[in-house]
Parts: structure tokens; sequence; C-alpha cells
């Protein structure tokens, strides 16, 4: 009789070998992403200028808290960039955060409105650089005939005709002034004809929402929220705009009257800045 088996020739229960916990083994994602920045010799610091997420979110994520990221959405954003910036790839740290989160959110369709909206016909106001020119050119006619005509009354009269002509060059003057219309914000013919000492930045959500910030080149915050689907926004500056994409796959750019068309992934947390003339992404 065999002492600690058990009547079919099994072992107990008690001592069978415990199976391997490959779970357990596996790091989490926020110590995979400290392990790899500790091996690349990258500080908390260092990763946070690299990527411009802030320090405490850097932190927060290596400890596997993600509630400060503000969402899914945002959370997959900030583990694919802080990824790349130590090195690995980001694919499987996604692919664990989606089945301990409920799955990968799913993309909203294309708002078609939007679409049609875009192609409008642009709408041109009146030309008053023409205006102007034709109305001088009157005055340098009519000066001139006068001139010629009253040539045989002498020098005298000749500047009496010049003299009384003065104030009807003058005239068309204040015509510029009404060519000045304030637009805060302006709308997609305004963007297309976008001003070249300027930069004109319009952001646009027809796929979904995105929260967004925008900065000028001082560093003030022109907006700093949720952009709802179909729902823009443009900011103007004399040198450069400062833009920071939540959800960059439900974004799409216009900048100085041209459209951006890099492919932006959904979830993907992009850093960008724009100047005048061409854009130039920073």
């Amino acid at each position: 009789m065999s002492i600690g088996n058990s009547p079919d020739g099994n072992p107990p229960e008690d001592e069978r070998p415990f199976e391997d916990d490959r779970a357990a083994e596996q790091p989490s994602i926020g110590r995979a992403l400290r392990q790899a920045r500790v091996e690349a010799g990258l500080t908390v610091d260092d990763v946070s200028n690299a990527t411009r997420v802030r320090i405490a979110i850097v932190h927060s994520i290596e400890q596997d808290d993600f509630a400060p990221c503000g969402g899914d959405v945002y959370a997959r954003g900030h583990i694919r960039t802080l990824a790349r910036a130590v090195h690995i790839d980001p694919a499987p740290l996604l692919a664990r955060y989606d089945a301990e989160h409920g799955g990968r959110p799913a993309p909203t369709p294309a708002a078609p409105l939007f679409e049609a909206e875009r192609i409008r016909p642009e709408r041109r106001g009146p030309n008053w650089t023409a205006a102007m020119v034709a109305a001088i050119v009157a005055v340098i006619g009519f000066v001139g005939f006068t001139v010629v005509k009253g040539g045989d009354s002498g020098s005298d009269a000749k500047t009496q005709v010049a003299e009384g002509s003065t104030p009807t060059t003058s005239k068309p003057a204040p015509k510029p002034t009404v060519t000045k219309p304030a637009d805060p914000k302006p709308s997609d013919s305004a963007i297309a004809a976008a001003p070249q000492d300027k930069v004109t930045v319009q952001v646009s959500a027809p796929d979904g929402r995105s929260w967004i910030s925008a900065k000028d080149h001082n560093g003030r915050l022109l907006f700093d929220g949720l952009l709802e689907r179909g729902q823009s926004k443009t900011f103007q500056d004399q040198e450069k705009i400062d833009l920071v994409l939540g959800d960059a796959g439900a974004i799409q750019l216009h900048v100085n009257g041209k459209e951006i068309k890099d492919e932006f992934q959904p979830g993907q947390v992009e850093r960008l800045t724009y100047t005048k003339g061409d854009p130039e992404v920073g």
C-alpha cells in the first residue's frame, strides 16, 4: 500500500504541482512601460519632454492608474505615445488594455453634412481694390482735363484748378475702411483666402468628438475643451498656433487654406505646431 496516493493511483489534490500562471508572469502595462524606460536610460522628465505628456500622467500610467487620462480613448493614445518613446511595440499593451477595459472603442462614421459643407463654393465679396483704382483713375483724368482746358488762362489759373481739384482726390480715401469687417470666427471661405501674414488653423470633428487645446505664439490658451461631432473651431495668430489633439483620428485640419492629409489613427494623441506659409508640423 502506497502512502500519499489516492485509490486510483493519482497524487492527492494538495500534492499536485501548481499550474503556470502566464498572466502573473507578464508585467502590467504600467510596469512594462516603466521597465522599458529604465532600460532605455530615460527619466520620467525625459519621457514627458519627448512626448509632451504631463509628468503626473506618466507617473499614473506607470502605476496602472489610467483615471487621470480622461477616458479610454485618451488612455490608449497615451499608452501608444509612451511605448514609442521608450522604444517598445505598443500593440501588445493596447491589446491588454482593451481586454482589461471592455474592448477597443468603435469608430464613429463620418458626418455627411460636413462633407457637403466642405465642398460649398467660395463666396466672394466686392472687389474694393478695383473700385479704388477706378476712382483714382477717374480723378486723375478729371484733373488732367481741367488743367489742359484752363491752359490759356495762365499759370495762376492752372494753380487754381490744381488746388481746386485737390479735395476731389481725397474723397475715395475713406472707402477702404468699409472692407475691414471683424470676423473672430472665419468661415470656410475665409480659411480658403487666409492672409499670408498670419497663420490660420481650422479644426473640425467630422468623424466623432475629441478634446483639443490651442495656444498662440505667446503661450496664451485660445481654447481647451471638447469638440463635439460636426463642430469646428478656427484660430489665428501672427506667428504660430500650437495644437494638442486628444483623438487625432476624429479631427480634420485646414491650415492656411490647405487641407492637412496626415493619416491620424483613432485614439492617437498628436501635438502639432503650424506657422505662416506652407503647413509645417511641429
